[in-house]
C-alpha cells in the first residue's frame, strides 16, 4: 500500500512587495507552484491514499484566488480516484463558532474526506482506518478526543493517525494556539501503523518513535527558513515501514554579508549567474550613519540585478562600540537623534537640542 503525506501548504500566504507577471504577489504565488508541483508527484505515483496534516490555507478566511486554487487542484485528485484525507491546522480554524470551517468546502467532493469539526474523526476503508484529529482550540476538548481516540482504535485494520500538533518541546513553532500533544499519551504511537504530523515546517522523523513523521512545509514562509527538505513523503506500509522524502524544487534563497566600506568589489566577487529569479537578502555592515544615508538601497537592488527580488538589511555602528543590528528602515530623524545622543555629552544639552530637532522634523511631516 502506498501513501503520499504533505502538509502545510499555506496557500494564500504572501510577502515582499512584489509581484510577478499575472500581478499575482510573488511569494503567493510561489505557494501555488509547489503545491501543483506535489499534485502533479502524486498524479504520476497513483498512490492508494493522499494525507495532507492541516494549514491547507494560510487563514482561516481565505482569498477567492486561494479557495478556487485549491478547490481546482483538489478535483485533480478527486477525477484520479484518489482518497485524499485532509484535517485542519492552527491557521485555518475558526477562532469563534460563527465563522465556518474554510475546509467544508469539500464536503460535497468525491474522494475528499475532511476533518474540521474541533473533534476527531474516523474515515474507514475495506483494509484501513485513518484516524484524524484536526486542530482543536480548547485543551480541555483535546484531551476528550484523544481518550475517544484510544476506545475506538480497530487494531484489526491498518491503522493512520493524523494529527496537526507539536510533540515534543524542540517542535514548537511559537505561534498563537497551537498546542502540545501531552508526554503522558504518546503511548498511543505505537499503536498505529504510521502517525503523520503537520505544524512543523521542516520534514523530521521522531527519534523516539520509528512510525512518526512531519511531512514539513510545501514552501519557505520566513526567509530565516534555509530548509531544502519542502516537498512530500511517499509512504509503503507492507510486512515493515518505508518513509522516504522527496524534495520539489524551490525559488532560490541567497544571502549576501557586504562590507558597505568594499561594497562594489565585493559585490564582483558574487557569482552573478546564480541570482536569476532568486529571492536575495543583502547585509551591509561595517556602516556608520552618513555612509548608510549616501547608499540608496535602489543602489543596492540594481547591483543584484537579474533577481527576482532584493531585500536590503543594514548593520548600523556608531562609534566603535555600540551597533544597530539588522536594521531594515531607520529613518533618518532616528539617525539624527541617535548622532546627538553619542556626540553631545550634557544631558541638558541633549535634551535642549532633541526637543528643537522634533519640532522641526513635525515641521517637515
Amino acid at each position: 500500500m502506498k501513501l503520499v503525506h504533505f502538509s502545510d501548504t499555506h496557500l494564500g500566504f504572501s510577502d515582499l512587495d512584489a509581484v510577478n507577471s499575472n500581478g499575482i504577489n510573488l511569494r503567493e504565488a510561489d505557494f501555488y507552484k509547489a503545491f501543483s508541483d506535489i499534485i502533479d508527484e502524486i498524479l504520476k505515483i497513483k498512490p492508494d491514499f493522499v494525507l495532507h496534516t492541516g494549514d491547507l490555507f494560510h487563514r482561516a478566511s481565505p482569498t477567492n484566488r486561494a479557495i478556487t486554487f485549491a478547490l481546482e487542484q483538489i478535483a485533480r485528485l478527486s477525477r484520479a480516484n484518489i482518497p485524499l484525507i485532509l484535517i485542519a491546522g492552527n491557521h485555518e480554524a475558526p477562532k469563534t463558532k460563527a465563522l465556518t470551517p474554510i475546509l467544508k468546502i469539500f464536503d460535497s467532493f468525491k474522494n475528499v474526506y475532511a476533518a474540521y469539526g474541533q473533534q476527531m474523526e474516523i474515515f474507514e476503508f475495506k483494509d484501513i482506518n485513518f484516524y484524524a484529529l484536526p486542530h482543536i482550540n480548547s485543551e480541555e476538548k483535546i484531551l476528550q478526543e484523544l481518550e475517544r481516540l484510544e476506545s475506538a482504535i480497530d487494531l484489526d485494520k491498518r491503522r493512520i493517525l493524523l494529527m496537526h500538533a507539536t510533540v515534543g518541546a524542540h517542535y514548537l513553532m511559537h505561534e498563537f494556539g497551537e498546542w502540545v500533544f501531552p508526554k503522558e499519551k504518546e503511548h498511543l504511537f505505537g499503536m498505529f501503523d504510521y502517525v503523520a504530523l503537520g505544524h512543523w515546517h521542516g520534514f523530521s522523523g521522531l527519534k523516539k518513535f520509528n512510525n512518526v513523521y512531519y511531512a514539513g512545509s510545501s514552501e519557505r514562509t520566513s526567509s530565516s527558513d534555509t530548509r531544502d527538505d519542502k516537498g512530500y513523503v511517499l509512504i509503503k506500509l507492507g510486512n515493515s515501514l518505508s518513509v522516504k522524502h522527496q524534495s520539489i524544487k524551490l525559488r532560490k534563497f541567497l544571502k549576501y554579508k557586504i562590507d558597505a566600506k568594499n561594497l562594489e568589489k565585493e559585490i564582483k566577487n558574487i557569482d552573478l549567474s546564480e541570482l536569476k529569479d532568486a529571492i536575495v537578502e543583502a547585509v551591509l555592515y561595517n556602516l556608520d550613519m552618513n555612509l548608510s544615508i549616501e547608499i540608496d538601497n535602489s543602489y543596492i537592488r540594481e547591483l543584484f540585478k537579474g533577481a527576482a527580488y532584493v531585500k536590503v538589511k543594514r548593520e548600523l555602528i556608531q562609534n566603535r562600540d555600540k551597533s544597530y543590528e539588522n536594521v531594515e528602515a531607520i529613518t533618518l530623524q532616528d539617525y539624527f537623534f541617535e548622532h546627538i545622543k553619542s556626540e553631545i555629552g550634557k544631558k541638558e544639552d541633549q535634551e535642549r537640542i532633541l526637543t528643537k530637532a522634533k519640532e522641526l522634523f513635525a515641521m517637515a511631516d
